[in-house]
């Protein structure tokens, strides 16, 4: 994998003393400027690639992330899906036929959530620290409004919710390995499902020191539908009407065919 920090490449010509010389002094500078701009900041991190293309054969990807700390530490890394609304049903028997008897909305709920650590997040920081960066499952903002459910019943539908992210892959409980490359170099992977959802995701990046954090760096992450699914996708959800039209078309034209060929053999 070509990262960002090694695809670009400097031609110098040997012919021409004043372009190499240019060429050169620029090299010199930009390392310069790097150092110096390390000096300043706690933490450095980017990622192997800022684009997820999902395609028809898509099955899911890895995503590479790299940094680099200036001092003693610990890191956490959180990956954040774009927010979404959820719907979660609860099953019950009614004359001995099972049907969805209630239902609970879930607000602004992140559709995509995990952790990378250097350690146990409840060890590595403060609990004040995790509620005010909405870092663990405990601070990523399932609470339920008291007008529609409090209490155990509050508690019983946002168990459910977390299962069913949790299922699905989406939601990955068991914190990625930090594993550093020396004493200031680290790196770290996520898995994303199959059934990623798209949008642009949020990958933060803490260093922390007793259990406060002391830097942080935040770069995007888009997942995008690509290709002649995007374009179904997208003429799915602006025509849907005609959309339905053409499947119903294409389903009828198909079972036609079908009884022909059959009828014939």
């Amino acid at each position: 994998m070509i990262t960002r920090a090694t695809s670009r490449r400097y031609r110098l010509f040997p012919d021409n003393k004043a372009c190499s010389l240019n060429a050169l002094l620029m090299i010199v500078l930009s390392f310069l400027f790097v150092l110096s701009g390390k000096e300043t900041k706690a933490i450095e991190a980017d990622l192997s690639s800022h684009l997820v293309a999902i395609t028809a054969g898509f099955s899911g990807d890895r995503i590479l992330l790299f940094g680099s700390i200036n001092s003693p530490g610990e890191v956490i890394v959180v990956v954040r899906g774009p927010d979404t609304d959820f719907k979660v049903q609860r099953k019950g028997q009614i004359a001995g036929i099972w049907m969805n008897t209630a239902s609970m909305k879930f607000e602004s709920v992140p559709s995509f959530y995990s952790i990378a650590s250097t350690g146990p997040i409840d060890e590595i920081s403060s609990s004040a620290t995790r509620a005010l960066n909405a870092i663990g499952f405990d601070n990523i903002g399932l609470e339920l409004p008291v007008t529609k459910a409090a209490g155990k019943l509050a508690d019983s539908w946002k168990e459910a919710l977390l299962r069913n992210l949790l299922r699905s892959g989406n939601y990955q409980l068991e914190n990625a390995e930090i594993v550093f490359l020396g004493e200031h170099l680290f790196r770290t992977e996520f898995e994303l499902p199959a059934n990623v959802p798209t949008g642009t995701y949020s990958v933060s990046v803490y260093h922390l020191r007793d259990g406060q954090i002391i830097d942080a760096r935040t770069t995007p992450l888009t997942v995008s539908k690509i290709g002649a699914e995007a374009e179904i996708y997208d003429y799915a959800h602006l025509h849907s009407a005609m959309y339905g039209i053409i499947a119903i078309v294409i389903a009828l034209v198909s079972g036609w065919i079908g009884h022909l060929i059959f009828r014939k053999g």
